[in-house]
C-alpha cells in the first residue's frame, strides 16, 4: 500500500522527500524529451495521480505538480510564461460559497466556511473551477440564470438540485445513511424501519444526484482537464463520467473515515458504491488505515484483488493512496499582522486577562464529542476549585443540519450542560463558559486562536480535522497547548513540537 512503512523496497530512497525529489528529477528530463505532448498524455507523470505521492498537505502537492510543470530541467529557463495552467475541475456536494437570493434576478455570495473550502485555499497553483450545488432550491429560470452568471466570477458552476431529490438524496441516503455507517454509528432504533422502508427511493435519488453532477461536468469538461470528485455524497460520480468519457483523468477524495469491511457490509448497496469508486483513476483517503480498509472491502464484498498500489479489476489499475490533508497556514500567518485581527487580539486579551483561555471550535455534530469535552471540563472545576476563577471555555459550536432532529437534540443537550456548569460556577462577572451557536469571521477566528491557551479537539471518530493545524498557524508567539482526542493523535500525524506554559 503506497504509504505504508511495511511495503518499502530497500532500494529506494529511504526517506519519502529523497523519494519524491528522485521522481520529480526523473520527470523533468523526460519532459525535455517530450516537451510537445499532448497536455493528457504528460497527465500519466502528475503527481495527481502518482500513488507515491502522500504528501502532508494539499498545497504541497499542488506546488510540486507546477515546479514539475514550469521548471524544465536545472539550468534552463522558467516555463512559466509559456505553459498554461492545468485546469481542475473540483466536483463537491456544495459550492464553496453560500447564495442568497436578492430580487428576482439578483444573488448575494459570501465565502463558506468547511474543512474542504479551508484545505482548497491553498491550491493556486492550478486553474480551477468548482462544480456543486449553490445550497438554495432555484425552481425558475431567470434565476438560476442569474446565479450562474453571478457564480461564473468567482469560477464556480452551479448544480441545480430540486427540493425533493435534495431531501432523499443529501438528508436521506448521505446523512441518514452512509454518514452514520462511515462513522461507526448505527442508525436510531426508532428509525430503523422507516429508514428501511424508504431505503430505495432514497438510494435511486442517490444515483440521480450523481448523475446531474456528472451532466453538469461534461457540460463544461474540456480535453486534457482533471476531474477531482470530493466525499461521501458523490461516490457513484467516478462511474458516471466514465461511462460516458473514458479518457477522463477522475480522482475521487473521501474526507471521512471510511470504516473496516464488516461495517461496510451493512450497507444493501455496498456493491453498487465500491464499483462505482473503482472507476476513479486514483482513489485517496486521509490516512494509510481507512485505505487499506477500502482495499479490504474490494477483496472480501467483490472479490478483487488488491495490490500494493491498489485494486485491479479485469485488468484496470485503480490507485488507492493515503493524502493526508492540510491548509494553507501562509494565510493565517499573514492574517495575524492585520489591523483588524491585531484589535481583535487587543480586545481579547482585556476581556480574559488574569484567565487562561481553552478553546473548542468544532461543528455540532454527534462525532465532534462536545458534550463530553463540557462534561470534562466541568469535572476539572470540580477537582481543582482554585482554578474556577483562573480558565475559561470558550466553545465554538457552528449549527449544521439544523432540520435534522437528532441534531436539534444534540444542540438541546449542549445548551443544558452549559447552562447548568454556568450556574453552577459562575459568578456576578464571568462565567466559566462561553458558548456561540455561530461562526466566526476569518478574522476574528485568527485572533481567538492567537489568545488561546489550550486548544481542545476531542472528536470521537473523524476524518483530517484542520482545526489543529490552524491553531499552530496562529500560535507563534504564543506557543499554547493542542490537546487531541486519542482517534484525532492518530489520524492527525503533523510533526510539530508543542511547548506547554507553565
Amino acid at each position: 500500500m503506497p504509504g505504508s512503512k511495511c511495503n518499502v523496497d530497500p532500494a529506494t530512497p529511504k526517506s519519502r522527500t529523497e523519494r519524491l525529489m528522485k521522481e520529480r528529477n526523473l520527470r523533468k528530463l523526460n519532459r525535455v524529451f517530450n516537451l510537445n505532448e499532448k497536455a493528457g498524455d504528460s497527465l500519466r507523470d502528475a503527481d495527481l495521480f502518482s500513488n507515491d505521492s502522500a504528501l502532508t498537505e494539499t498545497e504541497n502537492c499542488a506546488s510540486l505538480n507546477e515546479e514539475e510543470l514550469s521548471e524544465g530541467v536545472d539550468g534552463y529557463e522558467r516555463q512559466d510564461q509559456r505553459l498554461p495552467k492545468q485546469r481542475l475541475l473540483v466536483v463537491a456536494n456544495r459550492l464553496p460559497v453560500s447564495a442568497v437570493r436578492q430580487g428576482k434576478d439578483s444573488w448575494q455570495l459570501e465565502i463558506s466556511v468547511g474543512g474542504l473550502v479551508s484545505a482548497l485555499l491553498g491550491l493556486k497553483e492550478f486553474d480551477a473551477r468548482w462544480i456543486g450545488w449553490a445550497g438554495v432550491n432555484v425552481p425558475d429560470e431567470i434565476g438560476q440564470e442569474a446565479l450562474t452568471k453571478a457564480l461564473a466570477e468567482k469560477k464556480c458552476i452551479p448544480v441545480f438540485l430540486d427540493e425533493d431529490t435534495v431531501h432523499q438524496y443529501y438528508n436521506g441516503y448521505c446523512n441518514n445513511i452512509i454518514w452514520p455507517l462511515f462513522h461507526y454509528l448505527g442508525l436510531p432504533q426508532e428509525d430503523r424501519l422507516s429508514t428501511t422502508r424508504s431505503f430505495q427511493s432514497q438510494f435511486d435519488a442517490y444515483k440521480k444526484a450523481n448523475q446531474m453532477f456528472a451532466d453538469v461536468v461534461h457540460e463544461h469538461y474540456e480535453e486534457g482537464d482533471v476531474v477531482w470528485c470530493h466525499d461521501y455524497h458523490l461516490m457513484f460520480l467516478p462511474k458516471c463520467l466514465k461511462e460516458k468519457n473514458s479518457n477522463i483523468k477522475v480522482g475521487w477524495f473521501l474526507h471521512t473515515p471510511f470504516p473496516s469491511s464488516e461495517i461496510h457490509r451493512m450497507l444493501p448497496s455496498r456493491r453498487d458504491l465500491l464499483e462505482s469508486v473503482l472507476a476513479a483513476d486514483l482513489v485517496g483517503f486521509h490516512t494509510y488505515d481507512y485505505a487499506r480498509h477500502f482495499v479490504s472491502a474490494c477483496t472480501r464484498i467483490l472479490g478483487l484483488e488488491g495490490t500494493p498500489e491498489g485494486v485491479e479489476n479485469q485488468g484496470k489499475l485503480t490507485r488507492v493512496a493515503a493524502f493526508p490533508i492540510g491548509i494553507d497556514s501562509d494565510r493565517f500567518i499573514r492574517a495575524l499582522e492585520l489591523p483588524q485581527v491585531q484589535d481583535h487580539i487587543k480586545e481579547l486579551k482585556e476581556r480574559f486577562a488574569g484567565r487562561k483561555v481553552m478553546l473548542g471550535v468544532d461543528r455540532l455534530d454527534m462525532i465532534k464529542g462536545i458534550p463530553q469535552k463540557i462534561l470534562a471540563f466541568e469535572e476539572f472545576l470540580e477537582e481543582n476549585p482554585e482554578w474556577r476563577d483562573k480558565v475559561v471555555l470558550l466553545q465554538i459550536a457552528v449549527p449544521t443540519r439544523t432540520d435534522v432532529p437528532e441534531y436539534q437534540k444534540l444542540s438541546s443537550q449542549v445548551h443544558e450542560i452549559v447552562g447548568r456548569i454556568n450556574g453552577r460556577f459562575g459568578t456576578l462577572t464571568a462565567v466559566p463558559i462561553h458558548h456561540l451557536d455561530r461562526s466566526l469571521d476569518f478574522h476574528a477566528l485568527c485572533a481567538l486562536y492567537a489568545v488561546t491557551d489550550v486548544a481542545l479537539i476531542t472528536s470521537l471518530r473523524d476524518g483530517m480535522n484542520l482545526v489543529s493545524y490552524e491553531f499552530v498557524a496562529c500560535q507563534a508567539s504564543k506557543k499554547g497547548v493542542l490537546i487531541l482526542s486519542e482517534v484525532l493523535k492518530l489520524s492527525n500525524a503533523f510533526e510539530i513540537m508543542f511547548i506547554q506554559k507553565d
